[in-house]
């Protein structure tokens, strides 16, 4: 297998790939999987407030979180975290997981994952999560091509 030669990038603040997640959740790759040789992407998390993602898991990749803003109940497994801006979240992969701002303004967090290429999961979430009807079987199908699966609902503030 020949791997392409990884090329340096520099972006200016707000600069990035933009991607939308599930409403209200925006992102934007600082770099993909594309940019690292499949090594790793490097996000930020515009996270609507009182929202976050479905409890799911993902079979292959690992993520960390680090809070830039807001305030944020983490559910990694069958364990509950109340992280405040500066905090740091592992979440292994194989490890049901998800998170909540628990704030009433938008919320940031960064987001890393390995191995990279989860942008290409989110170029086809974005348009089935934030249509006017999202349909639940097609959300899950995407996540189930991303070797991911929905779980259950998003956490609830308490």
């Amino acid at each position: 297998m020949v791997q392409a030669t990884k090329q340096h990038k520099v972006l200016a603040p707000g600069e990035g790939l933009r991607l939308q997640s599930g409403p209200g959740r925006d992102l934007v790759f600082k770099v993909t999987g594309d940019d690292t040789g499949g090594a790793f992407d490097y996000f930020i998390v515009q996270v609507a407030p009182r929202g976050g993602p479905p409890l799911h898991v993902h079979e292959k990749q690992e993520e960390a979180i680090h809070v830039l803003k807001g305030r944020y109940k983490i559910r990694v497994g069958e364990d509950v975290f109340h992280c405040e801006e500066g905090a740091f979240a592992y979440l292994p992969s194989k490890v049901p997981h998800a998170f909540m701002n628990l704030t009433d303004e938008p919320g940031e967090i960064i987001v890393v994952y390995t191995p990279g290429g989860g942008h290409k999961f989110y170029e086809e979430l974005g348009p089935v999560s934030r249509s006017s009807a999202p349909d639940p079987k097609a959300i899950a199908e995407v996540f189930a091509k991303h070797d991911m699966t929905l779980l259950g609902p998003p956490l609830s503030p308490d």
